[in-house]
């Protein structure tokens, strides 16, 4: 990388005292280096997230209970096919694609194994819901349920609503309920082109079901719990069972 840097401030003192044809193969010359720096760092990137990706298939509970939940409705996974590491957005960390049928996970921004856990099983259940409940994307109610689902189920504890300021020290009473609504509402708004009143009024037309509804994890997930671990216990008495 420091040499990548130092070539390019010389090229860029050399063009300045050339002619003008020098400094056209010059500027050619520093955009291919750019270009090839930015190629192996994207490689790099893709490697790492393959690896947190597969060490995530392998180990961890919540992953495995999807996949053997995507299983028991029909619907098998194959990580080459199914997952798919990919540059995005500096904003977006990953997302679900329901016309290939497939999770991406951003490897630009997903930077260790515990946020893509994170990531796979957000979008495994936006997943598992297209499968198993005909989940269209293009229903604003359909799309608030899954949002709700997917932030209950993987996301929101107290202390990350509280971190969100969804919830403080003495409001104990609604705190996931509002860092749930907070969580769908933001990936309603970054989905559809829709007005915040419009996408909050899905919520709250939706919410009581869709927040009842925990399958197939069976419980909501507290921080620094053995909670993952009794949700993948637990999924073997409903079918929940993956060998892979």
């Amino acid at each position: 990388m420091t040499l990548i840097g130092e070539y390019q401030e010389n090229v860029k003192e050399t063009v300045n005292n050339a002619p003008e044809s020098d400094k056209d193969t010059k500027t050619a010359t520093k955009n291919i280096n750019a270009t090839e720096a930015s190629k192996g760092r994207n490689n790099s990137e893709k490697v790492k997230c393959e690896r947190a990706v597969y060490r995530c298939w392998k180990e961890s509970p919540l992953v495995k209970l999807m996949i053997g939940a995507m299983k028991s409705a029909g619907c098998s996974l194959d990580i080459r096919r199914h997952i798919s590491c990919e540059v995005c957005a500096p904003q977006v960390s990953g997302g679900f694609d329901p016309i290939l049928n497939q999770v991406v996970i951003c490897q630009n921004n997903a930077v260790d194994a515990g946020m893509v856990q994170g990531i796979l099983t957000h979008e495994m259940i936006h997943m598992f819901d297209y499968c198993k409940n005909n989940l269209d994307f293009k229903n604003i109610d359909h799309l608030a349920c899954t949002e709700i689902r997917a932030a209950n189920l993987a996301h929101c504890s107290f202390l990350s609503a509280w971190l969100n300021g969804d919830t403080s020290f003495f409001d104990f009473k609604n705190t996931h309920q509002n860092c749930v609504k907070s969580k769908a509402l933001s990936s309603i708004l970054a989905a559809r082109n829709i007005s915040k009143l419009d996408a909050i009024d899905a919520i709250e037309r939706v919410f009581d079901r869709c927040y009842n509804d925990l399958e197939p994890i069976g419980r909501r997930i507290r921080r620094n719990s053995l909670d993952m671990h009794r949700a993948f216990d637990e999924g073997y008495y409903y079918g929940y069972d993956d060998t892979s």
